[in-house]
């Protein structure tokens, strides 16, 4: 079960993490555009690899049934240690681009604000908040769990819906000769 679980989750957390190292030397650096929604479509993928071990455990393992919460279990696990990958290859792509992403985070998000029209109060508030924010994600330990804290959430609802549909014996039932 432990070989299951570090397998799946470190296949999943470098399907969610190495994309992210390109997706920066393509953009030279830059936060993308569109980066959340590439991000977040790109850990989903990768976390669909959660439904795959819990069906293969279910069907191979089990002969056609588990129950949800050992289901959702194997899942967090799974999620878990993709968590752990995939901030382990941000904090690797970070050391080797040398990317300041605080820093551009930060302009980027002033940016946008100042062109909503936000008052000069408000984005001198904005301003010493993103301040604040780039010294605490300078530092490794604030950075990497707020870093798992991305794609936890995604490996937890990924958990959630493969235990509810794999707990029925009969939803894709694995087909025997």
């Amino acid at each position: 079960m432990l070989k299951k679980i570090l397998s799946f989750g470190f296949a999943a957390g470098l399907l969610a993490g190495v994309p992210l190292f390109a997706l920066l030397i393509l953009n030279r650096g830059a936060p993308p555009a569109h980066g959340m929604v590439i991000g977040y479509t790109l850990m989903l993928i990768a976390l669909s690899l959660v439904f795959v071990a819990i069906k293969r455990r279910r069907d191979d393992e089990l002969g056609g049934v588990i129950r949800f919460w050992p289901a959702f279990l194997l899942g967090l696990a799974i999620s878990l240690v993709a968590s752990v990958v995939y901030a382990a290859a941000w904090e690797i792509t970070l050391a080797v681009t040398k990317m300041d992403f605080g820093t551009e985070w930060a302009k980027m998000y002033l940016a946008q604000s100042k062109a909503k029209g936000l008052p000069e109060a408000e984005l001198a508030k904005l301003a010493a908040d993103m301040d604040e924010f780039k010294r605490n994600y300078a530092n490794p330990l604030y950075r990497f769990p707020m870093t798992m804290c991305e794609i936890l959430p995604v490996g937890l609802l990924v958990s959630l819906v493969a235990a509810g549909l794999l707990r029925n014996p009969r939803f894709m039932a694995a087909k025997r000769a």
